[in-house]
């Protein structure tokens, strides 16, 4: 016999995939589902516990549990995609929006992890990506001065990769990445639509050419609602 939240879990999901909750709605409060299942309120905080493990909601502080977009946008994690590169294959309407570029000295662990000097600089560039008119995703880039020169604010809002693949010659190759849940920050409040979230999913990368040399690091902070985040693996035989 199942589990009375795993039913109870089940006919949810039935409920948000046939429409009956629609993307953003507030699934009724835990007292309500309680009456309504004739059943204890830690079996529904169970059964809701499970919907959000498996992408169906997303607890909001103030707003109860938020039904989320089963269409969300899929983030390849092992590939080394540019956003403009991921948003048109998506085949969305897409802006980016450059709130800083400067450059700055080369100290501090990423500068070390970068493999600068202290006579180094680091190019610091800030920018929203925004999906179909919300802001959902704040990158923050450092990269080398010294191989990367000369950028400017409109190769920011373009694509970065694009100016050095295609105008520097230089070859990108691969990237060593971490993936984490971490509560909003002042930055994600200033320049993200968050819509009611509390925290973000944040990726955070260290990007290597083809020679081996490590030119960019990468802290990209996403709306936790707007994607799902997917590899491919493959079994090698021991």
């Amino acid at each position: 016999m199942k589990n009375k939240y795993v039913e109870i879990y089940n006919k949810l999901v039935q409920s948000i995939q046939q429409g009956d909750f629609s993307a953003g709605e507030t699934l009724p409060s835990e007292h309500d589902l309680s009456a309504q299942y004739s059943t204890s309120r830690e079996t529904i905080r169970k059964a809701l516990s499970l919907l959000s493990q498996n992408g169906y909601i997303q607890k909001v502080r103030g707003k109860g549990s938020v039904v989320l977009d089963q269409n969300k946008f899929e983030f390849p994690v092992s590939g080394l995609t540019s956003f403009k590169e991921l948003a048109i294959k998506m085949g969305q309407n897409f802006q980016t929006h450059v709130h800083e570029l400067t450059l700055v000295k080369g100290k501090g662990e990423v500068a070390k992890q970068l493999n600068c000097n202290q006579t180094s600089r680091l190019w610091r560039v800030v920018r929203s990506r925004e999906i179909s008119g919300e802001r959902i995703i704040l990158d923050k880039d450092y990269l080398r001065e010294d191989l990367i020169p000369d950028l400017t604010k409109e190769i920011a809002e373009q694509s970065l990769y694009d100016y050095i693949e295609k105008v520097l010659g230089l070859e990108i190759s691969f990237a060593k990445k971490e993936i984490v849940i971490e509560p909003i920050t002042e930055e994600d409040l200033e320049f993200l639509d968050l819509n009611g979230h509390s925290q973000v999913v944040v990726i955070r990368s260290y990007v290597y050419l083809s020679d081996t040399t490590v030119f960019q690091f990468t802290e990209s902070r996403h709306r936790p609602d707007k994607f799902q985040f997917v590899d491919f693996a493959r079994r090698t035989k021991v």
